[in-house]
């Protein structure tokens, strides 16, 4: 099945206001479903900073001898915040142009910076939208059959994101030296 991509265009950050605009940290004295939602923004806009100004061939360099690129570990975390905040809590997602069990880590040829870039994008709106209006009490039904709540769903994805987005650290030093979670920020 085939997704209609956007045209390629530059790699932003997916919230409204650029994270070099906002707080670079947790609120300090937020409350527990703040401070987790903002602790995962802070990383997520991180994962798309390593993505910027890299041509479509940098972001699909793999690194690894298992295949790890940035562009596809952005699309596994597409996948993982539909699956996790909608699916879970029973709501709604949108159709997969690739099996998540197999196609998540790679992009293929036809699918393009900007088409992934804007899954993330939608992703992360459907879940913040979760997260919103959803207690960290409130229980759900996982993938695997496993009942999880809000809260540890928040925890696993901080540390799904946190984990990927030091890969992309990694990865991004290593295509052009560039270091840090934004420009100007070790």
């Amino acid at each position: 099945m085939s997704s209609p991509q956007p045209e390629p265009g530059p790699v932003t950050p997916a919230s409204s206001t650029p994270a070099t605009a906002r707080a670079l940290h947790v609120p300090y004295t937020g409350g527990e479903k703040e401070s987790l939602h903002a602790s995962l923004d802070l990383h997520r806009d991180a994962v798309l900073w390593k993505l910027a100004g890299l041509d479509d061939e940098q972001v699909r360099q793999a690194m690894t001898p298992s295949g790890t690129n940035p562009l596809g570990l952005v699309k596994h975390l597409a996948a993982v915040e539909y699956g996790w905040f909608c699916s879970t809590f029973g709501r709604e997602t949108e159709p997969f142009w690739f099996d998540p069990a197999t196609e998540d880590m790679a992009a293929s040829g036809d699918e393009t910076t900007a088409g992934i870039v804007a899954f993330y994008a939608r992703a992360r709106a459907a879940a913040d939208a979760a997260i919103r209006e959803t207690d960290l009490e409130t229980t759900g039904t996982a993938w695997d059959g496993r009942v999880v709540s809000m809260r540890w769903v928040l925890i696993h994805m901080l540390e799904d994101t946190v984990r990927h987005a030091g890969h992309m650290d990694i990865l991004r030093e290593l295509i052009d030296g560039a270091v840090g979670r934004f420009p100007g920020v070790e």
